[in-house]
């Protein structure tokens, strides 16, 4: 059995249907279809192609993946190791048994997850890579399920993966987009994994909220305002996104300052430097 997945987002489709005209995912207006149309393509198809996964370490207990040449949207992975076991952030787009034995080396994969939907990749393939371990989605985003075939558990609110390491939907860019807060690491002042919920700017320095980055639409002042109140309940000092983009040091500062300023923006605060 194939099993196709969308090559400009690398969500996985279901195996059992027909391919859709179009990637579901990619039509909605926070993402696009390419100027040449709808592409699909397969893991295998990847790795003929000469597609392989990468691993790196970012600090003890966290590490990386990625695909080289970039694949689909391009975000690397994280595989975030507590002594209970280990959790598969954001799940990239393509697999191969090299990567799946690199991340079974780390320990028990206690869980697969992703921040949203258009980090769902090949999630199902993973998980039954791994032992056909659970895939948690978020309640308020299972409509974008291509695939439900699997160990899917639904979820809403915050989720304990593990003790320390905790899923806090926090909406915004989508419903159910979610953080993972990972309370010991950065030696122990805590580390927060945000998808495109907090997306950490090129600057090092602040973070963005946008409804869609390719296509940039805003996400209103008291949305963003709520974001920034409930991560402040958290303890942590970096903010790790989905492409190797991080504030490493002073989290929840650059994230107060960043909600503030977006805020001021988007309310006209600024207006007169336009």
């Amino acid at each position: 059995m194939l099993f196709h997945l969308c090559a400009t987002c690398g969500v996985e489709q279901d195996p059992t249907t027909p391919l859709p005209d179009e990637c579901a995912i990619c039509a909605d207006e926070r993402q696009y279809i390419p100027l040449g149309g709808q592409e699909w393509t397969t893991a295998e198809d990847l790795t003929r192609s000469g597609h392989r996964i990468v691993e790196r370490e970012l600090e003890p207990g966290l590490r990386g993946l990625s695909v080289e040449p970039k694949v689909a949207i391009g975000q690397q992975s994280l595989v975030l190791s507590t002594p209970a076991g280990s959790l598969l952030w954001d799940p990239i787009g393509h697999i191969d048994p090299s990567a799946v034995k690199a991340v079974a080396a780390h320990g028990p994969v206690l869980a697969v997850a992703a921040s949203h939907p258009h980090m769902f990749g090949v999630q199902s393939q993973w998980s039954e890579a791994l032992g056909n371990v659970p895939i948690l989605v978020a309640d308020a985003d299972r409509a974008w399920l291509a695939r439900t075939d699997g160990p899917i558990e639904f979820w809403s609110g915050t989720h304990e993966v593990a003790p320390g390491l905790t899923l806090h939907q926090i909406g915004g860019h989508f419903p159910g987009s979610a953080v993972a807060h990972w309370r010991d690491g950065a030696d122990g002042k805590g580390v927060l994994l945000t998808g495109d919920g907090v997306f950490p700017n090129p600057d090092r320095r602040t973070v963005s909220f946008l409804r869609s980055y390719p296509n940039r639409l805003p996400l209103s002042a008291a949305v963003v305002r709520r974001i920034a109140d409930q991560l402040s309940q958290l303890e942590f000092d970096r903010i790790i996104g989905n492409f190797d983009n991080s504030i490493d040091t002073d989290g929840r500062a650059a994230l107060e300052y960043s909600a503030t300023r977006h805020c001021a923006w988007v309310n006209g605060e600024f207006d007169d430097l336009t």
